[in-house]
């Protein structure tokens, strides 16, 4: 492992403490010794010129600032380390109170590092300038350019024509973006070190159109009917517009976002209450099977 010498600390700006909590803990880290450097992740320049020797990236915000983290530190191979400031975020790992008492350990290396599979996108025919490679941590996604107007897809898979999917969307996620828009759209929910990728349709019409999981090898090709133009969203972002017959190939990117975690949140602990699968009524009516004995720091008590 290797030491902590450069932390970089992202913080939401829209987020009135967080800015705060960033300019506090880099103090305590510099009398400790640590160069650091803190930004907001929107800075395109700010946020990553230290990247290249930046060892850890502290993120003050929520999923989002993390899925920026990632794709900022693609390449780079920095940990990412999330605090989570009220959202109960997937992606974090502590509570801002938290953050003091795990320091000791984070410079002792008393954590481990959760490698999480990113997606490689290459945009086809997109209208205007766009990066030739976008990285993904979530999902990659195409669809409709306007309201009311369903889009025509077609899939390919290593090659092979699946079919033509008419759907609001097409959406291909890694194992951390199973829990996102995917999961909104019906699809599966995978652990998030599985290798696997899905891809889901979203609102399809007139025909069932069912998610797949499929291998983390896999080559996906989207591609648009020649009728209308739509549009292409990595991670959520402000989408980029794409013409009639464009699209974008996906596959699993060589860079892995590496999220340091202590045990402090457990996945599945967090799914059942994200979901609501571990509300009082719910645990009340399996009480006398054992559950009683499950930690009560897991279940949310609201």
């Amino acid at each position: 492992m290797n030491e902590i010498d450069c932390i970089g600390i992202y913080y939401h700006p829209r987020l009135d403490e967080a800015r705060a909590a960033a300019d506090q803990l880099a103090e305590q880290l510099r009398q400790r010794g640590i160069d650091v450097w803190t930004s907001m992740p929107w800075e395109p320049e700010r946020s990553t010129e230290h990247l290249p020797q930046t060892d850890l990236l502290i993120c003050l915000g929520g999923d989002g600032t993390i899925l920026r983290a990632a794709r900022a530190s693609a390449g780079h191979h920095c940990l990412i380390l999330g605090v989570d400031l009220g959202r109960q975020a997937f992606l974090t790992e502590l509570l801002p109170e938290q953050v003091d008492d795990h320091l000791p350990a984070l410079f002792n290396g008393d954590f481990v590092v959760e490698d999480r599979t990113m997606l490689e996108a290459r945009p086809i025919d997109v209208e205007g300038e766009a990066p030739s490679v976008l990285t993904a941590l979530n999902d990659v996604m195409i669809g409709r350019g306007s309201l009311g107007q369903p889009a025509y897809v077609a899939v390919w898979v290593g090659g092979d024509l699946v079919g033509v999917v008419r759907a609001d969307a097409v959406v291909v996620a890694s194992a951390t973006g199973s829990t996102g828009y995917s999961l909104s759209a019906g699809g599966p929910i995978l652990h998030p070190q599985a290798r696997n990728v899905v891809l889901t349709p979203v609102a399809p019409h007139l025909a069932q159109a069912a998610p797949m999981v499929l291998p983390g090898d896999a080559v996906i090709e989207l591609r648009l009917g020649l009728e209308h133009p739509g549009s292409l969203s990595v991670d959520g972002q402000r989408p980029f517009s794409l013409q009639p017959g464009g699209g974008v190939q996906v596959k699993r990117s060589e860079s892995l976002a590496r999220l340091v975690r202590f045990g402090e949140r457990p996945f599945f602990a967090q799914l059942g209450k994200r979901l609501a699968w571990l509300d009082e009524r719910r645990m009340e009516a399996v009480s006398r099977t054992g559950v009683e004995a499950f930690d009560a720091k897991y279940v949310d008590p609201a």
